[in-house]
């Protein structure tokens, strides 16, 4: 279950990646309204729920938290979107690390080279 539940941690980061991608690209647009995955508690219900963590979507939501921060209306921060953009990028890198020892301890216990 543990390997499920970081494959879908995974694929959650990607989604975010994604939004967070879309709103740098989308900063000058005007009136944009920066978007955001929240997949940590998208993730964290489905398996308080006892749902598999394969079936869980991550599905962008517009930041209703968002003020506007330029005179055409757009919310996105490009300061903040980039900030977050990097310290999701390094989560992805830690989940990866993490998925890919699991599965070397798993093979090793196996007797699996």
């Amino acid at each position: 279950m543990t390997q499920q539940a970081l494959g879908a941690a995974l694929r959650g980061a990607q989604a975010r990646h994604q939004a967070l991608a879309a709103n740098l690209a989308n900063a000058s647009t005007p009136g944009y309204v920066r978007q955001d995955v929240d997949f940590h508690s998208a993730l964290e219900a489905a398996l308080g729920a006892g749902r598999k963590p394969s079936e869980t979507v991550f599905t962008p939501t517009r930041d209703p938290t968002a003020g506007t921060v330029r005179a055409d209306g757009s919310t996105v921060d490009i300061d903040a979107e980039s900030a977050m953009l990097a310290a999701n990028g390094l989560e992805y890198q830690a989940l990866v690390a993490v998925k890919e020892a699991r599965g070397a301890a798993v093979k090793a216990a196996l007797g699996v080279a």
